[in-house]
């Protein structure tokens, strides 16, 4: 059965394998032995390797170990992780916060905790895998809109009979495009049907917004969300993940969400990387002014070139392709002459979707976009996509 599946796979162009990376994740990577301009990571602001996380990590091995030993409800919630809970709920302007040990855990815990036989979820056709895999746990009624087509939500929610409880679903900022959620609109359509709206802006925090915050800020919308989750491992460099609302919603989450109960605390180590990636995300803004910088600098040249980027608005700037072969083989190009920015196919994607995801760091220098960009002709004009 696997060998079948797998040649089955190898035939399609999909299968995969794991790379070695031998060095930390920033602006260039050893892999195997080689080093490349790594175009691949969600290490935004480049604090997976800032001194002074790496300082506070150390310590708080030597005060706490390793492992925290048992799940939060047990022994294992931690004076690190109190704080952490509570600087995030603060940093999102929330009454309150729970730390996650994943982000996949997180959204599979708060979904099919919040919802159950009866209600509704409707949610944007791209947003993350454990987003629709959290909803079909929960067994609610799972209704998913063509992608930021709000007119399409709307005339759902008109469909939708009295008295059942809606939850809408979305990405702040989506993973494979770098496109926005449309939030004004569905915070609005929310109001107008009495339903909740929960937003997962794991790449949005720390990079959009004016002072970091993510997509609720960017779009002025303090206040209107009721339910925001979002990882500690892109932007804020670390591991983890965090929803954030009212009391009343954590407290519920702590009783009920199958996957923070049954689940190690996050290593104190992490927790600790956390609370300092936000301190400087607040007192350092000039380190996100630099990630911004870099990502207009590289997008210009990108679509002087004639690259079709979808509709990217954010660090995450994708190259459309299309098929799966030939994407496939502009990753290996690129990796042939020193540039590391994998094919994104199918299932990630839609068929005939296909791309090079390339995302930005604020740890790039001026020299490493220019020859990225110069790559990036060479190989795309001799593969004929631009």
């Amino acid at each position: 059965m696997f060998e079948e599946e797998i040649e089955t796979l190898r035939r399609k162009g999909l299968l995969r394998r794991l790379r070695q990376v031998e060095s930390a994740s920033s602006g260039r990577i050893v892999i195997e032995g080689k080093t490349y301009l790594n175009l691949s990571s969600n290490n935004y602001l480049g604090l997976a390797t800032h001194p002074q996380i790496k300082e506070a990590v150390i310590h708080a091995i030597h005060r706490y170990g390793i492992g925290a030993g048992a799940s939060p409800l047990i022994s294992g919630h931690t004076t690190l992780h109190q704080e952490l809970a509570e600087k995030v709920a603060r940093f999102k302007g929330a009454e309150a916060a729970l730390i996650f040990s994943t982000g996949y855990m997180a959204n599979v815990g708060i979904l099919s905790a919040l919802l159950g036989d009866g209600d509704l979820v409707f949610v944007d056709r791209l947003s993350h895998a454990s987003i629709i895999d959290g909803c079909r746990m929960s067994r609610a009624t799972l209704r998913v809109f063509p992608h930021r087509d709000t007119r399409s939500l709307a005339r759902r929610l008109e469909r939708v009979s009295p008295g059942q409880r809606i939850l809408i679903v979305t990405d702040g900022v989506f993973s494979m495009d770098g496109d926005l959620a449309p939030l004004p609109e569905i915070v609005k359509l929310a109001k107008r049907h009495d339903a909740m709206v929960m937003v997962d802006d794991a790449h949005a925090t720390g990079v959009l917004g004016p002072t970091g915050r993510g997509t609720i800020e960017h779009f002025g919308l303090e206040g209107q969300v009721p339910i925001q989750m979002g990882t500690l491992s892109k932007a804020i460099g670390a591991f983890g993940a965090y929803v954030a609302g009212s009391h009343e919603l954590i407290t519920y989450l702590i009783n009920r969400s199958r996957s923070y109960i049954y689940t190690t605390s996050l290593p104190t180590a992490f927790a600790a990387a956390s609370l300092v990636a936000l301190d400087l995300i607040e007192k350092e803004p000039q380190i996100r002014q630099q990630l911004w910088d870099n990502r207009n600098y590289y997008e210009n040249g990108i679509k002087a070139l004639g690259y079709n980027t979808l509709q990217s608005e954010t660090p995450i700037i994708p190259l459309l392709v299309g098929k799966t072969g030939l994407a496939l083989e502009m990753s290996n190009q690129l990796l042939a002459r020193g540039v590391f920015a994998p094919a994104i196919r199918p299932p990630t994607v839609p068929q005939g979707m296909a791309r090079i995801r390339t995302s930005l760091m604020s740890t790039h220098t001026r020299g490493d976009l220019d020859f990225a960009l110069e790559v990036l002709q060479k190989v795309g004009k001799g593969l004929g996509i631009i």
